[in-house]
């Protein structure tokens, strides 16, 4: 890969953006447990917009199917915020996040979308498995929150 001045602006925009939003969920959090699922979300979002970003996982980084992960995104950030971020509703948000995730997968592999890539199917499925493992995780640990803290909807 060759880096170019703005790959390295994304990546700083990238890295800051967590941080403020690590930053400002842990403010209002004073549970570990919920700490650590905001984390590991913003430590898979990251990590998908990358990945995405760099080399693609629907064929390569030029696939248009590969936006439909934006969608993934759209997902988790409106459920979170639908959830006013408690934790049984992070938890339930997180659980959606997992199931686009793995339906992108799906239409793209039905689809045929990314056929020409030299790892197809292999590369969309292991890093689907990878993605909805970080998001289930994530839901995980936001359930235990919310029984630690008694926390509702």
């Amino acid at each position: 890969m060759n880096w170019d001045a703005l790959d390295f602006v994304v990546f700083i925009a990238l890295l800051l953006a967590v941080g403020v939003a690590y930053k400002l969920a842990t403010r209002m959090a004073a549970n570990n447990t919920y700490r650590f699922g905001v984390g590991l979300a913003l430590a898979a979002s990251f990590i998908l917009i990358w990945v995405n970003g760099a080399v693609g996982i629907i064929g390569n980084e030029d696939n248009e199917a590969n936006m439909l992960y934006l969608g993934v995104l759209a997902v988790g950030i409106v459920g979170a915020a639908l959830a006013r971020f408690r934790p049984r509703g992070m938890a339930r948000a997180l659980l959606a996040t997992a199931i686009a995730q793995a339906a992108v997968a799906i239409v793209a592999l039905v689809a045929g979308w990314g056929s020409s890539g030299p790892a197809w199917p292999a590369d969309v499925l292991v890093l689907t498995a990878f993605f909805v493992a970080l998001w289930l995780g994530s839901a995980l640990l936001f359930r235990r929150a919310a029984f630690q803290t008694g926390i509702g909807d």
